[in-house]
């Protein structure tokens, strides 16, 4: 079994990606072909670029061969596989993609139950644990699933399954100055979020000058981007943190657009 670190959010992963599965199920063909929020994308696109990932990694679990045969045509289209991949799945018919995606989601979060603690996984960028790579996975399905939510114009109730991707969004601070080719602080932030059950959530030293706060779902919004931030309940002291919110990217990639 997964060690206990990978445990917890893998079982968040199953059921963020039953809640999407859920927005989706009963829609009519043609509700598939609405376009979202993201430019180019239709609610097709969405799940299909879902599918795509979760096929992905389910070989870097189970077979790490066929991940790096898969890891080098990508690096052919460095900027643009990730389209390409979405484009061609989402001309599934939908009934066949929703049972593929679930299909291949299952065997995704049974292989990652399997990962033996210590093990890293190879991916597109470092190699990551069981928990990191569900962890990412939580926050992809989740910021997909907002895109088709406002799509349908359905408004979703946070849970605490959000924790995973604050701190994500925390965590990858260096890395969304390294994509805009800015020197990262030095110092540490204070970031203070407000949980979908009152609690609060807290990460750096209670006395850092740089500090965060806000309703930890706006933070989650704004971190994949989401939302704008003049439109969230997030808030900043200190200069380097007022950066960092008009940069902050939790996902890979190139530096991403936002939304107007």
């Amino acid at each position: 079994m997964a060690p206990n670190a990978a445990a917890g959010v893998i079982a968040d992963l199953r059921a963020e990606s039953d809640d999407l599965d859920q927005l989706v199920a009963e829609l009519p063909a043609e509700g598939w072909a609405r376009d979202t929020p993201a430019a180019g994308w239709t609610i097709a696109h969405q799940i299909a670029h879902l599918w795509w990932t979760d096929q992905v990694s389910v070989l870097s679990v189970t077979d790490e061969d066929a991940f790096a045969a898969t890891l080098t045509e990508a690096w052919k289209n460095p900027t643009g596989f990730v389209d390409e991949a979405a484009e061609e799945l989402a001309k599934t018919p939908p009934a066949e993609m929703l049972a593929q995606w679930r299909t291949t989601r299952t065997a995704l979060h049974d292989a990652l139950d399997g990962v033996t603690d210590g093990r890293k996984l190879p991916w597109f960028g470092p190699p990551m644990s069981a928990a990191s790579m569900a962890s990412a996975r939580l926050m992809e399905t989740w910021a997909h699933g907002v895109d088709v939510a406002d799509t349908l114009g359905v408004r979703r109730t946070p849970t605490a399954r959000l924790r995973s991707i604050a701190h994500i969004g925390v965590r990858t601070r260096d890395f969304a100055y390294s994509l805009h080719q800015l020197t990262p602080p030095t110092d540490m932030f204070h970031v203070e979020l407000s949980a979908p059950d009152g609690d609060t959530w807290i990460w750096g030293p209670d006395d850092a000058a740089q500090r965060v706060t806000g309703s930890a779902e706006d933070f989650c919004l704004l971190v994949t981007q989401r939302r704008a931030l003049r439109d969230l309940d997030v808030t900043a002291v200190g200069d380097d943190a007022q950066q960092w919110l008009t940069i902050a990217q939790a996902f890979a990639g190139p530096p991403g657009t936002g939304r107007n």
